[in-house]
């Protein structure tokens, strides 16, 4: 299998190759840069994408949503400036995004990357999707547009326990790997029982069907426990001085108050920022929840990765500044060519 590269052969910005010119041999690099929110991937995605030509595409659960792209942590204007970036901010904060239909963009965007000659560098915490996409998925059916308005349209209507209680009448293994309140993997287990007659647990069972043409070079951004959970304090104090509280007011008045429920809702801060919207919290005591819930989020980031990507280089920045030395930087660039994506 082969797939043409534009313009031919890929060149980084210090003259090195890609292996082969106008047809490359399959296959097909992809970087992926994982770890817990807060780590610095960001930083070290745009170093990459500025030295070999990257296309950066999202992989946070959040991040696909748009209505609150400061409390979901998304690139500014000046990072987009230096890099293309995919699969940020597209969504409405009511739609669902599963690990399927997400693997499935961003193969597409993967494809597209490699058609333009960028190398595609996949950066998130959602280390699901990022699993989904190496390992990839069991072989479910996609579900319509029309079949998943039914079942959103059937959510708002009956509330998510009562949406539970009719899987578990026809489907009780699936409903009993549930909580009764996860309303997004409820909804998603009923309409692929719906779409399919089938348990979703039955498509689960069966084996993954991994993408073929792509290598996969992982990569997992663990900081140090305490300088972690400081830089998620620090990031959340800056996203309100940023309008976090104003973006916030703004999504609620769009949608109400049961977007809280809603997949994109579930934004770390959202619901104790929408608290002090209602007047029922402080402001302050919001703040700090939020915080504490960030680095709640943060460690259970921190133990998936060590413990489901044991395969990926582990890399930590500087204690200090949470940030990579430049001298780091130049081997991490130097492993990526050592992989093969280059000549030299």
């Amino acid at each position: 299998m082969t797939s043409d590269i534009a313009k031919g052969a890929l060149l980084d910005k210090q003259g090195h190759q890609y292996k082969a010119s106008a047809r490359v041999v399959s296959p097909l690099p992809v970087i992926v840069i994982g770890g817990p929110t807060a780590s610095g991937k960001s930083a070290l995605a745009l170093a990459i994408a500025g030295a070999f030509h990257g296309r950066i595409i999202n992989a946070d659960s959040m991040q696909v949503y748009r209505d609150l792209p400061i409390l979901t942590a998304q690139p500014d204007a000046a990072d987009r400036a230096q890099a293309p970036h995919a699969l940020y901010g597209f969504l409405a904060l009511t739609e669902l995004c599963s690990a399927a239909r997400w693997a499935e963009w961003a193969l597409a965007e993967i494809a597209a990357a490699h058609a333009a000659g960028e190398l595609p560098i996949v950066i998130g915490g959602t280390g699901l999707y990022l699993r989904s996409l190496m390992e990839g998925m069991s072989p479910i059916p996609d579900v319509t547009p029309g079949q998943r308005a039914e079942v959103q349209a059937l959510l708002a209507e009956i509330g998510v326990a009562a949406l539970h209680a009719r899987l578990g009448a026809i489907d009780p293994v699936m409903a009993g790997k549930l909580h009764p309140n996860d309303s997004q993997r409820v909804m998603r287990a009923w309409e692929v029982l719906q779409a399919t007659g089938r348990s979703l647990a039955d498509w689960q069972a069966l084996p993954n069907v991994p993408p073929v043409g792509l290598r996969f070079h992982p990569w997992v951004v663990l900081p140090p426990r305490e300088q972690l959970y400081a830089a998620c304090d620090r990031r959340f104090a800056l996203m309100m001085e940023r309008g976090a509280m104003e973006e916030a007011s703004a999504a609620l008045a769009l949608y109400g108050e049961e977007i809280l429920a809603q997949p994109g809702g579930k934004a770390l801060g959202f619901a104790d920022l929408a608290g002090v919207a209602a007047g029922q919290v402080p402001l302050d005591q919001a703040i700090a929840a939020a915080q504490q819930a960030t680095r709640n989020y943060a460690k259970r980031q921190t133990t998936w990765f060590r413990n489901q990507l044991r395969n990926a280089n582990f890399i930590s920045p500087d204690a200090e500044n949470m940030k990579f030395s430049e001298s780091y930087i130049g081997k991490i660039f130097q492993n990526i060519r050592d992989y093969g994506l280059t000549d030299l």
